[in-house]
């Protein structure tokens, strides 16, 4: 169940676009809130506001931050949406943010992608370095991201979407589902291919949740089982369905060790199409421990395992100055993770050249 508070917001840590950072008084001294203000409004020092504080007491690794709920210093707020199409559905948030398939004629009927190149990623941390690798690659090709719903819905709690459009690597977001925020909002992960080829003129897209990701350490129980479905999207739609590996040698859980056990079900229970794999040779006993897993999992004979050089993930991130974490750890900690989603982008970058 929820747990809401009453406060005093006494400070403004920082705003950008749908989102504001702020200190909160419930009583024992300042702690961190965001504000949704897509939702319900901006606040101002001083305002008195419910909050909602269930993450940080559950201590959720997502948490450490309180959510405004609603600001009790205005008796209302209203303004007016783009459409009829409301998200977060049947919730005393629900909000109308209308959608692109019910404005765009060229969308009535669509179903093709005209092969544009996709890439599926299961953690959200893996988006930069697919936006990179493909902008390095291909410096004049436009780059979409589509935000599911199997996390974060709001797109402005984003500080990588926010890092990837001040430095033009992204040059189009679209919210599907229940997700919103974005350029564009979408219906389905279908619509929302379509919105990007079609409306954002894309030439690749990455599709994959926001920030916060769940997990039950159970074979099915996991937003990243998400990838699946996408490449089958992607497959239906006559687009080139690219998935980025979750893999790493610095996570101590045995089953993310090496190739995740989660890329391992997306990729087999989940899915029936076949996909690219790109493997970034990264030589030694760590690139024999991919393609061993591949192999056992029988993931490399439902699908194209692609040998990739490596992109040097480590050292373009820090020439750009930057900083990302994956599960507490730093790019330089954990490099195989990004180097497989760096390798996606090069694949992505080469098809959409050559489509």
């Amino acid at each position: 169940m929820p747990s809401f508070r009453t406060g005093k917001v006494v400070a403004i840590l920082e705003e950008r676009s749908g989102l504001q950072r702020v200190d909160v008084d419930l009583g024992n001294g300042p702690e961190r809130a965001y504000v949704l203000t897509q939702l319900t409004g901006d606040v101002a020092s001083g305002d008195a506001v419910v909050v909602n504080t269930t993450a940080v007491e559950l201590g959720l690794g997502t948490g450490g931050w309180h959510v405004v709920h609603w600001n009790l210093s205005r008796e209302g707020w209203s303004v007016p949406g783009p459409g009829h199409i409301i998200k977060a559905r049947y919730t005393s948030l629900q909000a109308d943010v209308g959608s692109t398939e019910e404005h765009w004629v060229e969308l009535t009927d669509v179903t093709s992608i005209d092969g544009m190149p996709v890439v599926a990623v299961a953690l959200h941390s893996q988006v930069p370095a697919v936006a990179l690798a493909f902008k390095e690659r291909t410096p004049g090709a436009r780059l979409a991201y589509v935000m599911t719903d199997g996390a974060a819905l709001p797109m402005a709690l984003s500080d990588i979407v926010a890092t990837l459009r001040d430095r033009e690597l992204l040059d189009a977001t679209i919210t599907c589902g229940h997700a919103f925020g974005g350029d564009y909002e979408a219906v389905s992960v279908y619509s929302a291919l379509a919105v990007a080829r079609r409306i954002a003129r894309a030439d690749a897209t990455i599709v994959g949740l926001g920030p916060g990701i769940v997990g039950t350490a159970t074979r099915l129980g996991f937003s990243g089982i998400e990838v699946g479905p996408t490449i089958d999207a992607v497959a239906g739609l006559g687009g080139v369905p690219i998935a980025a590996l979750r893999a790493s040698f610095a996570d101590p859980r045995p089953r993310h060790f090496g190739v995740s056990h989660h890329t391992i079900t997306a990729l087999t229970v989940a899915c029936h199409s076949r996909a690219l794999i790109p493997l970034p040779t990264i030589g030694g006993e760590h690139e024999q421990r991919l393609r061993d897993d591949l192999a056992a999992s029988g993931v490399d004979q439902r699908h194209d395992v692609i040998d990739v050089e490596p992109f040097g993930i480590v050292e373009r991130f820090a020439a750009r100055g930057i900083e990302i974490r994956s599960m507490g750890r730093t790019v330089a900690e954990d490099p195989v993770l990004f180097e497989t989603a760096a390798a996606a982008g090069i694949v992505a970058a080469d098809r959409a050249t050559s489509a």
